[in-house]
């Protein structure tokens, strides 16, 4: 809202919500066997809840596009969470700053698999949830625009170093619950696989120094074990622990149990590399997630490494 310079919208954009029939018949003829893609949680549920209702059309779509991809051999990737988080739940308790969200996205989660299940054999619970409250809860630059005043999206409201580790907490608490479901429920009919899809960066020292080699593996820990060693072992890596004190929420002994190998797969989407040096201790009085690695990033090293 209000990020947009011309404030459009993305209410109409490749629409393939009408030329889905086309868009299958390109895949097909481009040799591709797999289509990833996402389910709109408001279209599904259009105020995020399960009270709310159930919307059928939306159904009736993901129905019709699921049985034309297998009807052409392509086999459905279907993402349940790609940052669109229901502007329902964000006027009512400010969506995944609160626990409340775990079980709404429980209960859509569920929706999905009931109706989709079927024929869907690969979920994947969230999309690049780092890039989610990075933007959305530290830059301000993405949905839902919160970040602290001093950053320079100029967010009305927000704090850049409590909030991303708030979202990111529920996000892993709520792909742990609707993993668990599925698990339980549907997995042993269905025959289908559950996961996440993480994204990192990889990193490398900007010199041989031993504060570059620290701080490479600090921006690793940060970015990448944020979510994935709770996933792989029930806790965040001990540097976030260390470094973030108590704004890093702290997982409860059954919360641990129920986040440890809650997924079948992992993906990973890469994009590029960065450098990685020693950054100075803050100061204490601007928190920032992008400080509090202590880590200092860049694409360019302006001499060799030393």
């Amino acid at each position: 809202q209000n990020k947009i310079a011309d404030r459009s919208n993305g209410d109409v954009a490749v629409d393939s919500y009408h030329l889905y029939k086309e868009d299958v018949r390109l895949m097909k003829d481009m040799g591709m066997d797999a289509y990833r893609f996402s389910i709109s949680w408001t279209r599904i549920l259009p105020d995020g809840t399960l009270k709310g209702g159930v919307n059928r059309e939306g159904i009736k779509y993901y129905n019709n596009l699921i049985d034309e991809l297998l009807s052409k051999g392509v086999q459905p990737f279907v993402t349940l969470f790609h940052w669109d988080s229901p502007q329902g739940l964000e006027d009512k308790y400010g969506g995944f700053l609160s626990p409340n969200i775990i079980n709404d996205y429980k209960d859509y989660a569920e929706v999905c698999f009931r109706e989709f299940g079927d024929r869907v054999k690969h979920w994947i619970t969230f999309n690049e949830p780092w890039s989610f409250c990075v933007t959305g809860y530290e830059r301000g630059v993405f949905a839902p625009g919160r970040c602290s005043p001093w950053e320079k999206a100029n967010c009305s409201a927000g704090d850049s170093g409590r909030e991303p580790y708030t979202a990111a907490h529920h996000q892993i608490l709520a792909h742990a619950a609707a993993a668990r479901l599925y698990k339980q429920k549907y997995k042993a009919e269905q025959k289908g696989k559950i996961g996440i899809s993480l994204v990192s960066n990889w990193f490398t020292p900007l010199s041989r120094s031993k504060s570059s080699v620290v701080a490479t593996r600090r921006a690793i820990e940060f970015m990448l074990g944020w979510f994935l060693d709770p996933l792989a072992r029930g806790d965040y890596p001990e540097s976030m622990k260390e470094l973030v004190g108590n704004r890093l929420p702290q997982f409860t002994k059954k919360q641990s149990e129920l986040v440890k190998d809650s997924f079948d797969f992992i993906g990973i989407n890469y994009y590029t590399t960065n450098y990685a040096g020693s950054l100075p201790l803050s100061n204490g009085l601007r928190n920032s997630y992008s400080t509090d690695a202590q880590a200092n990033l860049t694409g360019q090293c302006s001499r060799l490494p030393a």
